[in-house]
């Protein structure tokens, strides 16, 4: 039986329902479900579109502009966090539970925007999406993207990812490479007759010390870069001279510099050994100079932050939209058994999406 959303809820009280609908990446199907069936019963002036384990619906209304609302439907896995729990009262209401932060509460002020936004300034499309919490290769944008283009076309999109209630324009990039140093077996009773690659991996971690990021301010943003030594690995038993030792580095990078650039960079910073990428992603930058961007700003009231992660917004920057995050609920708190959210930054966010968008 498909679980029943009411989207003239209170966007809390939609969030406390979209929470009790398990959803873990690849077991979307439920939620999916409902959050269909409710657009298609109580949003009749939204064209909805089903897409695997994703739901798409949008107006057609002629605006000179359109507004792209993303955001997952799924979450990581259980963490003996279900179903919700609730604390406080009033304005220090809280709730507890899986999906509450990352990104349930989000999704709630989307579905409470697609109901109760019959008449928009802009055109807006909502994109409700699967696999979000696993292997980029799985990511539903990807599939729409595919399948759907037309779906992701606009002037700005707003990904409602956790961020303080705050706007957090663009995103960093990110690159994983492996730096490896080779040696030669010898029996540690013989050591002098071997060369040792962990030894040979000491100038690779001096790099790492001595490295200055830099901390560059994009469209008065302040951004910061890094780079950190996530694994190491090498050696064979415990009487052998190790010939192999391999270094795993992750390197966050401000958006202004693109994957070639901070390819190079890295190459350079390394210099003198084997280098090998293994994963990389461009960051997106902040377009706050767009019409719609700027209206978002106003509308918020507040300053908007450099996002230092990287979320889907590099998707929709590569498609040429400016990007925001704008969710409820702290970043921090996701993935972790104790994920929570305040119930005013939901209303918060509600508001001041209906404010930017009325």
């Amino acid at each position: 039986m498909t679980a029943s959303l009411d989207l003239t809820a209170d966007p809390v009280e939609l969030t406390a329902a979209l929470v009790d609908i398990p959803s873990v990446s690849g077991g979307e199907k439920a939620i999916a479900d409902a959050v269909e069936q409710a657009l298609r019963a109580q949003a009749p002036h939204l064209e909805v579109e089903r897409n695997g384990d994703a739901v798409l619906a949008r107006t057609n209304l002629g605006r000179d502009s359109r507004v792209v609302l993303a955001g997952h439907l799924d979450t990581v896995p259980i963490n003996d966090n279900l179903p919700l729990t609730r604390s406080g009262s009033g304005a220090d209401a809280v709730l507890h539970g899986c999906g509450t932060v990352d990104m349930k509460s989000g999704d709630a002020v989307m579905l409470h925007l697609a109901a109760g936004l019959t008449e928009p300034r802009h055109d807006l499309t909502f994109v409700f999406y699967d696999c979000e919490e696993v292997e980029a290769e799985r990511n539903g944008l990807n599939r729409i993207e595919r399948e759907l283009p037309d779906w992701l076309a606009g002037d700005l999109a707003v990904v409602c990812e956790p961020s303080n209630a705050a706007i957090e324009a663009g995103c960093q990039g990110t690159m994983r490479i492996e730096v490896r140093t080779s040696g030669t077996r010898a029996h540690t009773a013989r050591a002098w007759m071997g060369e040792n690659a962990i030894h040979a991996a000491q100038p690779v971690l001096r790099r790492l010390v001595d490295y200055t990021p830099r901390n560059p301010v994009i469209d008065g943003l302040q951004f910061r870069e890094g780079l950190q030594a996530v694994r190491i690995s090498g050696g064979v038993a415990g009487n052998v001279v190790p010939d192999e030792c391999v270094v795993t580095i992750n390197h966050r990078f401000a958006p202004d510099k693109s994957l070639a650039e901070a390819e190079a960079h890295l190459r350079e910073v390394f210099e003198g050994f084997e280098v090998k990428v293994t994963d990389g992603a461009a960051g997106a930058l902040p377009g706050l100079t767009a019409p719609a961007a700027a209206e978002l700003v106003e509308a918020s009231a507040s300053d908007p932050v450099a996002k230092l992660g990287w979320t889907d917004v590099a998707r929709f920057a590569a498609r040429g939209l400016p990007a925001v995050n704008f969710g409820p609920g702290s970043p921090t708190l996701a993935h972790t058994k104790q994920e929570h959210v305040a119930t005013a930054e939901i209303r918060h966010c509600a508001d001041v999406l209906t404010r930017f968008l009325r």
